[in-house]
């Protein structure tokens, strides 16, 4: 009797894919992505955010902002993980972003990001030999969301699971800054993510799959609230 192991190999590679995108959501994963509020602490202390109400709109307007203005350079570094559209998205990135602090932030996070990254998943060696490259160069500025696209592609992730996982640590990490404010407690802050999830989708279903060509603001305050962050005089987050 011939035992067939095709269909097993596939099943166990695909297991294994499941794994690596949980590991890449997860919040222990050294990002420093809990560094940083989107604005929220400067719409806090601005009084834009006051409660319940105020912080879901804010998240959804977080939400929307990134997806149709980021969500265009996860897709096109996810589709194609090569070094040569990794920098050139980069560089268009770093010219899209005028606001310094959302800039330097997502600097920050972007290269936490490459440098996790490619130490832990060291079954994808391009990921190493492109960081290493990209170091000296000064070519490219390490912008979050094409490498969060670069690293979902180089792992094998498939387009709309790389831009839906992006919405989904986008909110995570600003409902995370939300529950550090006393916005809201640790229950109201998983319950609002919940109902959030929904709208969320939604989202990723109006800004999927577009081109970076198309990636623009869709609300301007948040960007100007966020820009205010560096004039705070005392703050929690980063940005």
């Amino acid at each position: 009797m011939q035992i067939d192991t095709k269909d097993d190999k596939i099943c166990l590679a695909d297991t294994f894919l499941q794994w690596s995108e949980w590991q890449l959501l997860d919040s222990l994963l050294p990002t420093g992505g809990f560094a940083h509020s989107f604005g929220l602490e400067a719409a806090v202390q601005s009084r834009l955010v006051s409660g319940p109400d105020e912080l879901k709109s804010f998240v959804i307007h977080v939400l929307e902002n990134t997806g149709s203005l980021l969500l265009p350079f996860v897709y096109s570094a996810a589709k194609t993980p090569d070094l040569e559209t990794w920098h050139k998205l980069d560089k268009i990135l770093d010219a899209t972003l005028t606001n310094e602090v959302s800039r330097k932030a997502s600097m920050a996070q972007g290269s936490a990001l490459m440098r996790v990254a490619s130490s832990v998943f060291s079954e994808v060696p391009s990921l190493k030999t492109m960081r290493q490259t990209s170091l000296g160069s000064g070519a490219v500025s390490f912008h979050h969301a094409p490498i969060f696209g670069l690293i979902c592609g180089a792992l094998g992730f498939d387009s709309i699971t790389s831009q839906r996982a992006y919405l989904f640590i986008t909110m995570r990490d600003v409902v995370s800054a939300a529950t550090r404010l006393n916005l809201v407690g640790p229950l109201g802050a998983a319950l609002l993510q919940h109902q959030i999830a929904i709208t969320a989708e939604a989202i990723l279903e109006k800004w999927m799959n577009r081109p970076v060509e198309e990636a623009c603001q869709t609300a301007p305050l948040l960007d100007t609230v966020q820009g205010c962050h560096g004039y705070l005089f005392s703050r929690l987050f980063s940005s």
